[in-house]
């Protein structure tokens, strides 16, 4: 087939390399024209055979709603726009609106595979109508996997986006899982090969997956992920996914654990954790880096004047050193 692809950066350049390793042929249009096929829109539209497929993959927000509206004027009824980003799921009503007022179709389709696809295929989960998505079937089976699964139709428009939202939100909670037991292994220092132990994991174990295998790689070249900072930016699907589950009365302590621990490692100096350990030094005296609070213990390691008995009976009721 012939399609159009917008976005040549490290997905799209490598989609469309697997999509011509395939056979198909793609025009394809970036900011960059040493990434481009041609110069323009209006020039990669004007290269398409009719009925057009024109699959869109820039960042989301602004950059693919600009994108769809220019698309809007310049297709014609019977054509398709897929949006391959990691756009929110509610954008895609609105666009499919938009062009539906054209006579053109949208396809809303979530990609997963990162910089591995190109080789290994990519997971593709879409949604639309069955004839918008037939239209695109043949890159769609050029892209994923090879083997049965790695594809889904996953419903009307937004469910493509939705599920790959979800998958996102799952992706927090396993890496954050991983990451904790990689941390007490270390910490608790009677495991003499972290790493090893984490490789034996990958074979036989109900934990193996392909995140573990990137962590195992990780380990092999830096094994106490020396000159990694302690940083993990959150792309906004985490957080979509909290969101849906409070919106729908769906619990998803696991997901929120893992967006809150992301947003904690993006400060330097918790301001949360600051005003935990004040509360903790207010009830139970707790060390911490500041004079001692009227009646408390001193941060400074001066001894509490206070018996056993009387710092006993000043917990009651409750786990020690908690409220």
């Amino acid at each position: 087939m012939d399609i159009g692809l917008i976005g040549l950066g490290k997905m799209g350049g490598n989609m469309r390399t697997r999509l011509q390793r395939a056979g198909h042929t793609v025009v394809g249009y970036d900011r960059d024209p040493e990434l481009a096929d041609v110069g323009s829109l209006e020039e990669l539209v004007e290269a398409l055979p009719k009925p057009a497929v024109v699959w869109v993959m820039v960042p989301s927000g602004d950059p693919t709603r600009e994108t769809v509206r220019a698309l809007a004027d310049l297709l014609a009824e019977g054509d398709v726009v897929v949006e391959g980003g990691n756009s929110r799921w509610t954008d895609d009503q609105v666009n499919a609106d938009l062009l539906a007022e054209h006579g053109i179709g949208y396809v809303d389709c979530g990609v997963s595979g990162g910089v591995w696809g190109l080789e290994n295929g990519y997971a593709l989960m879409y949604g639309g109508s069955a004839d918008d998505v037939a239209k695109v079937q043949p890159a769609f089976d050029a892209l994923k996997p090879e083997g049965e699964f790695g594809s889904v139709h996953a419903g009307k428009v937004g469910a493509g986006h939705f599920s790959k939202m979800v998958h996102n939100g799952i992706e927090y909670a396993i890496m954050q899982a991983y990451a904790e037991g990689w941390e007490l292994l270390e910490k608790a220092e009677v495991t003499d090969n972290v790493t090893e132990v984490f490789r034996s994991w990958r074979e036989g174990t109900v934990i193996r997956s392909w995140l573990l295998d990137l962590l195992v790689a990780a380990l092999d070249d830096a094994p106490d992920l020396e000159g990694i900072r302690g940083y993990a930016a959150d792309s906004g699907e985490g957080r979509w996914t909290v969101e849906a589950g409070i919106e729908h009365g769906v619990a998803t302590p696991a997901i929120t654990a893992a967006l809150f621990a992301r947003f904690v490692s993006q400060q330097e100096d918790s301001p949360a954790m600051k005003a935990v350990a004040a509360m903790r030094n207010q009830f139970g005296g707790h060390a911490m880096r500041t004079d001692a609070p009227k009646g408390g213990d001193a941060a400074s390691g001066a001894p509490d004047q206070s018996s056993e008995a009387e710092r006993a009976g000043a917990g009651q009721g409750h786990e020690p050193g908690e409220s």
